[in-house]
């Protein structure tokens, strides 16, 4: 690895934020240091919904992004990106390598992971989850209850291409549904 890769201006930085959450897509962040600015982008939930999450459609999506962050920040031949290792980034390294730039994953971003941590939350936000609900990072609960408040119009939020969204959560979800209603009604 040449040293210049330690160099902020010859750097640029590449996170992710919502692989884990169970709902909506995921949100890359790119930033060049030492400028403040976030190049932010969203991979559609619909990604990760059949039938395009068993064709890792998001990969694919992440690929497009790295393209556009490339068009944007301007690299030259000198310059490193370090990609965060989380998965639907992996295809990035590949993609850029092949470009001809230095790539080297990393764990942590830094600031970055924070950016991209909060934009995904600014999006959750605007999709009508309550902000309470997104203060804890171990949020996959109470996600799932706040799907199952409403099942019809929250399932399309959700990542339902996971193997374990049809073999048990969704069926979960409308069970406490049923629930929180006969509740409702007994209540009146």
């Amino acid at each position: 690895m040449a040293l210049d890769c330690f160099l902020p201006g010859k750097m640029i930085l590449i996170d992710a934020s919502g692989w884990s959450d169970l709902l909506l897509g995921v949100v890359i962040g790119a930033l060049k240091p030492p400028a403040p600015m976030l190049l932010e982008r969203r991979i559609a939930t619909t990604s990760f919904q059949p039938p395009n999450f068993k064709s890792k459609k998001y990969l694919d999506d992440s690929v497009k992004i790295a393209d556009e962050i490339v068009s944007v920040m301007q690299p030259d031949s000198e310059t490193c990106f370090n990609v965060c290792s989380e998965f639907v980034l992996s295809k990035i390294v590949n993609h850029l390598q092949k470009q001809g730039f230095k790539v080297k994953k990393v764990q942590f971003t830094g600031e970055l992971k924070q950016m991209v941590d909060d934009a995904y939350v600014r999006w959750c936000v605007e999709k009508g989850v309550p902000r309470e609900l997104l203060q804890d990072k171990r949020r996959f609960w109470s996600f799932l209850d706040w799907v199952a408040q409403s099942p019809h119009l929250r399932e399309s939020l959700v990542k339902t291409g996971w193997a374990s969204w049809d073999r048990k959560w969704r069926e979960e979800i409308f069970r406490k549904h049923l629930g929180l209603e006969s509740q409702f009604k007994e209540n009146k």
